[in-house]
């Protein structure tokens, strides 16, 4: 079918990009051969704008999305400064766009001091209820009104370490601080069921691909019901070493599902508190090659970690003290 329009544009703070925005760059997707998305950015906005302007691109793999930086005096949704906004943007975009697509009111000015059409979508937002002020007042509530490119910002603490050495015991208490969701450990849960088979000590890899994808999933549906951040009480990332520790190497399999998944922080609780023998345990001979492991390997991929020790008040303390730098540096203020 042909498309009404050589060139199309979305402009927006995108702060964060939702469902309403989505709708609104489909339509203009729509109608137009080429479409562009301008995504606006002040030192008001504290998501940088290439996080914000990957979100769309990731969406919309084959649009052009540029970032504009303008004056704090500039972000206004008023018409008065559409004129102000029209010649910005000609002389941004080096070409006057056929049609402007856009869900407010500002839009008919805007586009007519461009010469461009105005195609109005969804002003009261009745096929997408949502805005992104209401979004920011409450992630939690509004969490299924963010596309999946959003929602994976959101942050990600994954807990790893040896046997015995307090993982689900701090993952379950940083839930409760932080008032998050948590994902229990399902290779515990699969390994459970196993000890009563006659083949309760012989592994396959296929079995720890299974469980770095329940995993996933697991972590998957309660990050539905997580506000900024979810707490993992392991991960496909340490799926792969338990894999090694029991097939006796690597697998390229779980690799590949692990590389999907990077955390914000990863927790590595130390081998400094007594071995507990719950049934389900080695025993206590390899827990210094595996804390090493997870070291190694979190280095040698360069990735975010710290290491707890002490008694679990300490632990618990110094986990959450690292959260926090990572919620700062990572998330904006939740008001408008």
């Amino acid at each position: 079918m042909p498309k009404k329009f050589r060139t199309g544009l979305v402009i927006g703070k995108f702060y964060p990009f939702h469902k309403g925005h989505q709708y609104l760059i489909e339509t203009a997707i729509r109608n137009s051969k080429k479409v562009t998305v301008i995504v606006c950015q002040t030192d008001l906005y504290q998501i940088e704008p290439q996080i914000r302007a990957d979100w769309i691109k990731k969406t919309f793999p084959k649009i052009d999305v540029k970032i504009y930086h303008h004056d704090i005096s500039l972000d206004s949704d008023s018409t008065d400064l559409s004129k102000t906004w029209a010649k910005i943007s000609v002389d941004f975009l080096g070409f006057v766009p056929e049609a402007v697509f856009t869900s407010e009111k500002y839009g008919e000015p805007y586009a007519r001091y461009m010469g461009s059409k105005h195609v109005l979508v969804d002003l009261k937002r009745k096929f997408v209820p949502i805005s992104a002020s209401k979004i920011r007042s409450d992630v939690n509530k509004y969490w299924d009104f963010l596309p999946k490119e959003t929602q994976k910002y959101f942050i990600r603490i994954v807990i790893v370490g040896a046997e015995s050495t307090g993982t689900t015991t701090l993952a379950r208490d940083l839930a409760l601080h932080f008032q998050t969701p948590w994902v229990p450990e399902y290779g515990r849960t699969y390994y459970e069921g196993k000890m009563t088979s006659k083949n309760r000590n012989h592994w396959q890899t296929r079995e720890f691909t299974h469980i770095a994808r329940i995993q996933n999933e697991m972590e998957n549906a309660l990050t539905q019901q997580a506000k900024k951040l979810i707490i993992c009480d392991t991960d496909c990332f340490a799926t792969e070493l338990w894999h090694e520790r029991y097939v006796g190497f690597m697998s390229k399999k779980l690799r590949r599902i692990s590389d999907t998944a990077t955390a914000d922080l990863y927790i590595i609780t130390n081998i400094d508190i007594p071995f507990v023998q719950d049934g389900t345990r080695d025993g206590e001979s390899i827990r210094e090659n595996m804390h090493h492991r997870f070291i190694e390997e979190l280095k040698k991929r360069n990735l975010n970690y710290i290491i707890v020790s002490g008694d679990k008040e300490k632990r618990l303390a110094l986990s959450i003290e690292k959260i926090n730098e990572v919620v700062t540096t990572f998330l904006p203020p939740v008001s408008p």
